[in-house]
């Protein structure tokens, strides 16, 4: 393959259009705008959304976007570190105190990463299967 060889792929360039030049063309006399109307003149194009006047849709709808409500009302709460506080009993207060989890968090879930090794009891704390599993393990329970 030499630089002078190299061409652009079949089909990948078309040639430009060329409007009203006369009936044969297939695009002579209105060059393919129909009749009359905004969209016919030159220039006679308008802003994207735009609804003759009318509130356009974006402007209608509210602006709540793809941002979830409820984010950051659950924190995870890893094993390991519920092993360094010194408290037997532990619910989601306790967790804010010690710094645990976020102020605004509204639900704290336990996962299993590190480890437990003396029995503490939950309240209103909800566990993945193995986090309560190791919690059992080690004597501790849970409660609602």
């Amino acid at each position: 393959m030499e630089l002078n060889n190299l061409r652009p792929a079949i089909g990948s360039k078309k040639p430009r259009r060329r409007v009203g030049r006369g009936i044969g063309s297939g695009l002579g006399k209105t060059a393919g705008r129909g009749h009359k109307g905004q969209k016919s003149r030159a220039g006679g194009f308008h802003k994207v959304g735009f609804e003759g006047g009318q509130m356009p849709l974006q402007r209608r709808l509210p602006k709540r976007g793809f941002v979830s409500l409820s984010a950051g009302d659950t924190a995870e709460v890893l094993l390991g570190s519920i092993d360094k506080l010194p408290v037997s009993e532990i619910d989601l207060l306790v967790l804010k105190q010690a710094g645990i989890v976020p102020a605004k968090t509204k639900v704290a879930k336990l996962v299993l990463a590190g480890e437990i090794t003396r029995a503490v009891r939950f309240q209103g704390i909800t566990a993945t299967k193995g986090a309560r599993s190791a919690v059992e393990a080690a004597g501790g329970s849970f409660t609602d």
